[in-house]
């Protein structure tokens, strides 16, 4: 975490990769984002609004940070408004910076990542869900979890199974999800402690998973093989997977797209149709009306001269 004195912002924090080892950024729910050398902590060097309304005060607050080294231009942002926004700091204008969003939550997204084997899918872990992300589907994630009794505090992926990924809950439990195994609910549970577990960080081998609880302790768990080494074809089968998935979603969205568009059609076609009824001639309308009056008059008329008649007689 970093904290500017100036302007009261306290975020996370991520090293980014450069020449001298020292910059970093950091995002907070004051919505910003801040770009920092660590050489001269006394004020960011750049400086980005979470602003989707383009008018250049913070409607977002940021919760999490992505950050892919191979990546080294672009970020990703959760928000404490269940949005992620997809950013690109070499924009040529600020308001270019943030170049796309994704909604889907229901509030707070307190872990975003990305696939380390397939960095265009991504992690977001928030309300009751996780969910997996498609870079280029933005109406949708492709794949998520069932809702928890529970709420949802932190998540990873495995570094080194790609279908595999770690959830921690409010009541305590730690959930390992193995989408090679099964999709509807995870593949282990297990309860760490009484209370909630804040946040979980696995080792780079894979094999160790650290779960911190909400009072300060942290637990440290061993993995089995059968979750912290690659399995056969297990690469091929979650591509398989992701495609399949992507292009599902991609298939409702273009549904979701034409319905729109029919209502929309439809809609202007009754408009049009009740501007045409209104459109009349004037010049019709006055005749209409001179022939129901006198029709009126001819037929008040031939009642008068009835009565008359009978009265007569």
């Amino acid at each position: 975490a970093v904290v500017s004195t100036q302007s009261g912002h306290y975020g996370r924090g991520i090293f980014l990769t450069s020449k001298t080892g020292t910059e970093c950024f950091t995002t907070s729910t004051d919505g910003q984002v801040l770009w920092w050398d660590i050489r001269k902590m006394s004020e960011p060097t750049e400086q980005l609004v979470l602003d989707l309304t383009k008018s250049g005060k913070p409607t977002l607050g940021g919760i999490s940070l992505e950050y892919e080294p191979t990546m080294p231009t672009k970020f990703m942002i959760g928000t404490e408004q269940g949005t992620v926004l997809s950013c690109n700091r070499k924009a040529k204008s600020p308001a270019e910076r943030i170049v796309a969003s994704y909604t889907g939550h229901y509030g707070p997204i307190y872990a975003l990542q990305r696939n380390p084997f397939f960095p265009k899918h991504f992690l977001t872990v928030g309300d009751w869900t996780a969910r997996i992300w498609a870079e280029e589907i933005r109406e949708s994630s492709i794949m998520w979890t069932k809702f928890h009794k529970a709420y949802l505090t932190d998540g990873c992926w495995s570094p080194v199974r790609p279908g595999v990924f770690f959830t921690s809950r409010m009541d305590g439990c730690l959930d390992v999800w193995d989408y090679m195994f099964k999709q509807a609910d995870p593949t282990l549970s297990i309860q760490v402690c009484d209370e909630a577990l804040n946040c979980i960080r696995i080792q780079d081998a894979g094999g160790l998973i650290a779960c911190g609880s909400h009072s300060g302790n942290v637990t440290l768990l061993e993995l089995s093989s059968s979750l912290s080494q690659l399995q056969r074809n297990e690469k091929n089968s979650v591509t398989l997977m992701f495609e399949r998935e992507t292009k599902r979603e991609k298939i409702l969205e273009s549904r979701y797209r034409e319905m729109k568009m029919k209502e929309r059609t439809k809609s202007q076609m009754e408009e049009i149709n009740q501007n045409e009824e209104y459109d009349e001639n004037p010049n019709d309308l006055v005749e209409e009306a001179e022939k129901n009056f006198w029709f009126t008059i001819e037929q008040e008329r031939a009642g008068h001269e009835k009565k008359d008649r009978e009265m007569a007689e």
